[in-house]
């Protein structure tokens, strides 16, 4: 893993290259594995384990999102971002992930816990969508040879965007699961401890 120490450093500094390459590496297998988990539950294939997956990949991309925050800033040797072509259309896999989430979707959510802590209301289906977007970005840049810029993207948009979105998401899709494993009704709880205790 990159050194958290480091300081702000163009890809030519002693270290770089090998360090931020893995680390360019590993977010792209990371971005990836969201991706391709979302559009999965977005098809509507599995419902049944929707929930479950998502938790997992969010909680996995966090982890790959709490790495680009902890070290220093990656810096551009140009200082302007090349131009990666248009973005992905991600309107499909909004509309998919809403009807998906029909009934679950709307959650409340805090505007910024730190200096606003005003409640306003997010949606699964928009944070979702916007990580994939931001995720896809970089990746149009890892896939056309620039890891430095998808690096810097990610870590940039980790910080402004996605990683606010991912951590809220998370924290939804736990309590969504958590609802429904908890939130039993009791006579048919009683019923289903009483058939596992008499065969």
């Amino acid at each position: 893993m990159p050194d958290a120490r480091m300081t702000s450093a163009s890809p030519t500094a002693e270290g770089w290259v090998a360090e931020f390459e893995s680390l360019a590496e590993e977010s792209a297998v990371q971005a990836r594995a969201y991706l391709t988990t979302v559009t999965e539950v977005a098809s509507g294939s599995s419902p049944d384990i929707a929930i479950p997956m998502l938790l997992l990949t969010s909680a996995q991309l966090l982890l790959a999102g709490s790495r680009l925050g902890a070290i220093q800033d990656v810096v551009l040797d140009e200082r302007f971002e090349a131009d990666p072509g248009p973005d992905v259309d991600v309107e499909p896999l909004r509309h998919n992930l809403a009807n998906l989430f029909e009934g679950l979707d709307d959650y409340a959510d805090v505007v910024d816990p730190v200096t606003h802590a005003e409640l306003t209301k997010g949606t699964l289906s928009n944070d979702i969508t916007e990580i994939c977007l931001a995720l896809n970005h970089g990746l149009s840049h890892f896939d056309a040879g620039r890891r430095v810029e998808a690096l810097w993207w990610w870590q940039f948009s980790y910080l402004s965007t996605w990683g606010e979105r991912a951590a809220a998401s998370l924290r939804v899709l736990q309590s969504i699961l958590a609802h429904l494993r908890l939130d039993a009704d009791e006579e048919t709880v009683a019923d289903a401890e009483f058939d596992a205790l008499h065969p």
